[in-house]
């Protein structure tokens, strides 16, 4: 632990504000615990709303000097920042596991997230492209471009640590924006290690300070200012479906953007056609993996009844397979929850369960002894269910997996769609037609739709998010560098008239 902390200069008090260097923060110390065995690994002086004035101040100045450089320079800088992560892979990599709970190999992956949206980004940089559109009015011109937005917020959750931030950052500095970024409080180092490694980059191309801040602290007290500063045209928020209900509420009323990524409530449909082998390897990284606590978790499987039966009897297998400890040791599958709210929040939702005719097949119990005795450690819990319990509507946050039987392919469709959520779907079958029924517009209603692949684990080259409860916001690939900028529609007359449009004809 000492090693990793050292090793990202994370020793002693840290201040939890800063645009490129520290601020002399006075707010309250924040305490980082590991979920691993409940110790404290950090302490962080928190930002105050004075804090957050000089950093939206600095972002502002530097949106001056940065949207003037040409795009494919700003990109060269991203491409050194996802050349500096790189060097740090490893510590970065178990800092986020020490730190949020998740295996070494899911750290490191995270890390690699921010690598690949650099990557991604750089080649962005070069193709901020608009269109020409043919004028109905001779000797004109009419065509669109791209300009830089402004200030971007960036709030993120724990789960995901820095991968989501730099999903936001990476398109926004190549598009021309500053970002001010506040991630979550219960995982405020990794976000500190980020920037440091990001800072360093900017000092040495004389970025002005403010390009990349960082502001940790209550939500009452800097949460509040940034989503209510009319400076920060748009905010990107990750968390729960009641958190991007306020922000999308104070951002509107001020009449900015946001990027909503919010609860998943994912399923995977089996059909009577699957490769069986295939489908139980994905619910089960899909459902176990970060210990249930992905939004792209499998939370529900819908299996055809010819097969329900012994997809059942074989997840409990799977599961049986798991083994469950100390997450920075090699062959742990599954580490701690985020904290014992966590495992509480867990418990209750399984009561929930049983209460409405569900019964636990496998799992759900809180493990104690030795490294256990945190209280943050579950075994993953299997569980069968009718499809319309109301606990069903619910995300828990958590390695909890309902099963439920389906007798026609429009009915499975029909369970699935049946929450308020709409990430991330799946399906597992080898006939055509259901793969395209499943994929049309009669099929999944999520913003990620899979077919013979897991509901987790969306490459950074696609636009990420989903409908409905979960926000409507994307981020990542294909066109979404669009968020971070403003569109601008422009037309030259280089005639010697001044026809007007649609015919009218106004003369003196």
């Amino acid at each position: 632990m000492e090693t990793i902390l050292d090793s990202l200069g994370l020793t002693g008090e840290l201040s939890g504000a800063g645009g490129g260097s520290w601020f002399d923060c006075r707010g309250e110390v924040l305490e980082s615990v590991s979920p691993i065995d409940g110790k404290v690994i950090g302490k962080i002086r928190c930002a105050g709303r004075d804090d957050y004035e000089r950093i939206a101040s600095q972002a502002v100045e530097a949106f001056r000097v940065w949207r003037m450089v040409p795009a494919p320079k700003r990109g060269e800088i991203v491409r050194q920042i996802g050349n500096a992560l790189r060097t740090r892979r490893a510590e970065l990599g178990a800092l986020v596991t020490l730190e949020m709970g998740k295996i070494k190999a899911e750290g490191e992956g995270e890390v690699q997230e921010m690598i690949d949206i650099s990557d991604l980004a750089v080649g962005q940089s070069r193709m901020l492209y608009g269109l020409t559109m043919h004028s109905e009015r001779p000797g004109h011109r009419m065509y669109e471009q791209w300009h830089p937005l402004g200030p971007i917020g960036v709030i993120t959750t724990f789960n995901f640590p820095v991968a989501v931030w730099a999903w936001n950052a990476m398109l926004a500095l190549v598009a021309g924006d500053p970002v001010i970024w506040k991630p979550s409080s219960k995982t405020p180092l990794s976000a500190i290690a980020v920037m440091k490694v990001a800072w360093q980059v900017l000092k040495e191309n004389d970025v002005p300070e403010g390009l990349l801040g960082l502001v940790i602290g209550k939500h009452d007290e800097v949460g509040e200012a940034l989503i209510r500063d009319r400076r920060i045209p748009l905010v990107s928020a990750t968390g729960s479906v009641p958190m991007g209900r306020h922000v999308s509420q104070v951002v509107a009323e001020r009449m900015g953007r946001t990027i909503l990524e919010l609860s998943g409530n994912n399923a995977v449909i089996v059909a009577p056609s699957a490769d069986l082998d295939l489908a139980i390897r994905a619910i089960l990284f899909a459902a176990v993996g970060t210990a249930g606590q992905r939004c792209t978790t499998t939370r529900r499987v819908i299996a055809h009844k010819a097969l329900y039966e012994t997809l059942r009897e074989r997840l409990i297998m799977a599961y049986e397979q798991v083994r469950i400890g100390n997450p920075l040791e090699d062959g742990i599958l599954m580490g701690p929850l985020i904290d014992r709210d966590a495992v509480t929040s867990m418990a209750r939702a399984l009561k929930e369960m049983e209460s409405q005719g569900g019964r636990v097949l496998y799992g759900g119990e809180i493990l104690t002894g030795g490294l256990f005795d945190s209280g943050t450690y579950v075994r993953p819990c299997i569980c069968e269910v009718k499809p319309d319990m109301p606990l069903l509507q619910k995300e828990t946050f958590a390695p909890i997996l309902y099963l439920m039987p389906y007798e026609t392919l429009e009915e499975a469709i029909l369970y699935q769609n049946s929450v308020s959520q709409g990430l991330s779907s799946a399906i597992f079958t080898n006939d055509l037609r259901e793969a395209e029924m499943f994929l049309s517009h009669m099929g999944s209603d999520c913003g990620i739709a899979n077919v013979n692949m897991g509901t987790s684990g969306a490459e950074i080259g696609g636009a990420f998010g989903g409908e409905k409860e979960t926000g409507g916001g994307r981020e990542a690939g294909s066109d979404v560098w669009k968020n971070y900028m403003r569109r601008q529609t422009c037309t030259v007359n280089w005639s010697t008239e001044l026809p007007l449009s649609q015919g009218i004809r106004f003369e003196v």
